[in-house]
């Protein structure tokens, strides 16, 4: 693995992980692209591959924990105090109970869907039809938005609707921001509420993956040859990229819609199945 190829890589994740565009599709977009580059075949995956993907999305989680660091805390106190005194009426209390319970059935349709996420690693044009599909559904979410007059904080029914979405995103080519934000326009909030809601979402099931995929599915001494100045660089580079990606994502949509990113990815998905397709 080249500095370069993980630096790229850095800068993809970082702006794909929170933009609804999908960070696992452009990172299988851009690791077969290089093989298709290079005439490597495309079913050829190292360890380290894997394990630099793995990284990079744990470079993003640290952009999440270090942007919303005042609103974690707030949310752990509340809940430390609520069920001290058994008052649940605070509303950081219940996005805390809310996000367990989201990732609770995050984890409930990710697994079972874990083999077939993998397998999608090796078929670039079938993550290229899952990316169109995400665009579809953030127009509609967009469409249906603009139909509820009264917006409303996250609700059980939001966390529920949002934790389902969660978990399909495990599939490359499913935005997990971009579905997730898509399930809180859907059950009627705002973009920002839903886009916070989203990101803390994020951090356990970000955190768990990191944590465990290593301990089950890398051989630790395949990790002694790895190329580890070029993946912590990549690291780096996606949890500054990412972390500043947050900070303009959330302006953005202060005042604009999501339509652009749902065009932008038919138009990216439509790419992709024409130029990967046969390729396998």
């Amino acid at each position: 693995m080249h500095l370069l190829q993980a630096v790229l890589m850095g800068i993809i994740q970082g702006l794909s992980e929170f933009l609804p565009i999908s960070s696992s599709a452009h990172l299988v977009f851009t690791s077969n692209f290089y093989k298709v580059f290079k005439n490597i075949d495309i079913s050829d995956v190292s360890s380290q591959e894997v394990f630099l993907d793995i990284m990079l999305h744990f470079g993003t989680l640290i952009a999440v924990l270090v942007f919303f660091r005042k609103d974690i805390l707030r949310i752990i106190r509340a809940c430390i105090s609520g069920f001290k005194n058994r008052d649940f009426n605070n509303p950081d209390f219940k996005i805390g109970c809310y996000i367990i319970i989201g990732t609770i059935l995050t984890a409930l349709i990710a697994v079972p869907l874990c083999e077939i996420s993998e397998m999608l690693v090796f078929m670039p044009a079938g993550v290229g039809i899952f990316l169109i599909i995400t665009g579809f559904i953030l127009l509609f979410s967009e469409w249906l938005s603009k139909k509820h007059f009264e917006k409303k904080d996250i609700s059980l029914k939001s966390a529920i609707l949002t934790g389902l979405a969660q978990g399909l995103a495990s599939l490359p080519g499913f935005s997990r921001s971009g579905l997730t934000i898509a399930a809180g326009l859907i059950t009627g909030s705002d973009r920002l509420t839903a886009a916070r809601y989203s990101f803390l979402l994020s951090i356990p099931v970000i955190l768990g993956a990191s944590m465990i995929y290593p301990l089950v599915k890398i051989n630790p001494i395949d990790m002694s040859g790895f190329n580890w100045f070029a993946i912590v660089v990549g690291t780096i580079v996606s949890s500054v990229v990412g972390y500043f990606c947050i900070k303009y994502f959330l302006k953005f949509l202060a005042k604009f819609s999501l339509a652009f990113f749902g065009y932008y990815c038919i138009a990216m998905g439509i790419l992709a199945y024409w130029f990967f397709i046969g390729k396998v």
